[in-house]
Parts: structure tokens; sequence; C-alpha cells
């Protein structure tokens, strides 16, 4: 079999789910309408926490995370996926590919240890209310937030140079939104059995682990809410409690059918239909499950959007009457 120079050739080609699509407009209007509500919900959400002193909480600086990676991880993917149909160019250099791999892997694996450490801030502020901001101070937050960036860097960085170190074949095709390790090691004129092996039981460890420590706080949390004398008390726990095992249920369900399934459960209609599910889909619901549930959010919006229509509409007034 032929091989391609892939440092200095054209590089690949992703053949995403736009191109397969029965209806690749109506799609595309999705995918960019659901984009659209990414970028403003996940950016309205950081403002309004960033902002308002309110919601200067280990809770919500956790929140303010998990909506700055679902910002950067749909925007690694979706609009290159959007111009490439738009213009029906689908290809993509051999060090984008390997950016793009990167960042995707970063992000990822960033989200999966933050949810583990919301679920603990969770466990904390309903299991040990007295002792919350003992065990969540500001320290103890901030390196919660720096060893899940550096881990899932090191992890993507190990994972991005092993993959792209293989010899690919002329074939050039990527039948998928964007490079990813499994459908890019299928172009490989190499055995990547071994390779593949490993990829199958550190993702199984790198989302197992985490999904543990999520379930076992939650199962904690429930015993402890069920014990609660206050009705409002324990519908409140509930109703965050569910947000999260709701955003929880989406990623690491997607996550799942990705890395962990075996191969031969894998096609790349169900490939790409995943891909879209946790690059552009889950970004778009998540601010929407936190923030439509949480009177505190509401309220913050509220005041935000108050204070800047009110800065906005005296600037207005001071420029038609000076």
């Amino acid at each position: 079999m032929e091989y391609w120079n892939s440092t200095l050739g054209s590089g690949f080609i992703l053949m995403g789910i736009l191109k397969d699509s029965g209806s690749p407009e109506l799609l595309c209007v999705i995918i960019t309408v659901l984009y659209m509500l990414a970028l403003t919900s996940n950016g309205l959400l950081l403002l309004v926490i960033t902002v308002d002193s309110r919601l200067h909480v280990p809770m919500y600086f956790l929140l303010g995370q998990l909506s700055l990676m679902d910002l950067l991880f749909t925007s690694v993917v979706t609009p290159k996926a959007l111009m490439d149909f738009l213009r029906s160019e689908n290809t993509i250099s051999f060090a984008g590919c390997a950016l793009q791999m990167f960042l995707a892997l970063m992000l990822g694996g960033a989200e999966d240890l933050l949810l583990a450490f919301m679920a603990y801030d969770r466990y904390v502020a309903i299991c040990h209310p007295l002792n919350y901001m003992v065990f969540m101070r500001p320290r103890v937050c901030w390196l919660m937030v720096a060893t899940a960036w550096i881990l899932a860097s090191l992890s993507a960085i190990v994972y991005t140079m092993y993959t792209m170190q293989y010899p690919f074949c002329k074939a050039r095709n990527i039948r998928h939104l964007l490079c990813e390790i499994p459908p890019l090691l299928k172009l490989a004129c190499a055995d990547t059995s071994r390779y593949e092996l490993l990829v199958y039981v550190t993702g199984v460890i790198f989302l197992l682990l985490p999904l543990s420590a999520v379930v076992a706080s939650y199962a904690l949390i429930l015993f402890t809410v069920l014990h609660m004398p206050s009705n409002e008390g324990r519908q409140k726990a509930l109703v965050t409690c569910s947000s999260h095992l709701t955003v929880v249920g989406m990623f690491y369900g997607a996550a799942t059918f990705m890395y962990v399934l075996p191969s031969s459960l894998h096609s790349p209609k169900k490939d790409n239909i995943t891909s879209v599910f946790y690059t552009v889909v889950t970004p778009a619901l998540n601010p929407l499950i936190y923030s439509l549930r949480n009177k505190e959010v509401m309220e913050a919006l509220k005041r935000v959007l108050g204070k800047y229509m009110l800065d906005l509409f005296s600037l207005a007034h001071a420029t038609l009457h000076p």
C-alpha cells in the first residue's frame, strides 16, 4: 500500500456529518443556531459569574470554568465545520489536524475531571455545610481547576504526539466531524492494535475514575437529602443536583460511546452523530440546564443585564442631549 507524506502533503479531508446528511442545508442551519446559542448562553453565564459578587462562591467559580471549557470546545470544531461546508472545501493540514486533536482532547479531559470536582463541591455543600468554606476555600478551588487543566493538557499532548507519528495511507479521508483518535487510526498503514488497546484502557480509567467519584458523591448526597427535616432544603438540593447529573449523563454518555465501547459497535454515521452531540448540542444545553432552574443565576442575570441596559440608556441619552 502506498504512503503519503502527511507533513508535506495537503493534509486530510474531513468528511463530516454535513457532507453525508440527506438535508445538509437544514442541518447546517440547526448547527449554526446551536453554536450561536452556545456562544451566547456560555458567554452570558461567564459574564454574570464574573461581574456579580453574589456569585463569587466555589459552586459558581467551577460552573464558570465549565462554561469556559464548553465555549472553547465548541469553537474548536463548529466554525471550521460550517465554513468548510459553505466553501465546499473540507481539507485540514497535518498541523491543523494535530492542533484540533490536542485541543479537543485537552478540553474534553479537563471537563471530565471538572465534573468530578463539581460533584465533590455539591457533596461538601450538602453533607458538610458548616465546613464548606474550609473544604472549598479559594486555594482548593484554584488547585482543582489547575489540576483539571494540567492533567488534561499532559494527556492530550501524549495522545496527539503518539497518534500523529503513524504513517498514513493515500486515502486521507477522515469520515468524522473532527480529528479524533479512533477515525484517524483507521487511516494508519501500520499495526495500531496495541495502541488502540492502550487508548481503550486509559480511556476507561480516565472516564471511570471521575465517574466513580461522581456516583459516590451523589450516593452520599442522596442519603443526606432523604434525611433532611426541611422540605424546602430538600427540594433546593435536589434541583441543584439534578441539573449537575443531567450534564454528567450527557457528557459521560457521549464520551463512553466514543472511547470505551468496542470498535465493532462504531460506524461513521453513529460516531458523527455522537461528535455533534458533545461538540455542539451539549455546550449549548449546559448553561441553560444550570441557569434556568437556578434562581440565584436568573436573578443575577437580571441585575447585570438591567445595569448594562441602564448604562446604555444613560449613554444614549447623554449623546442625544449633551
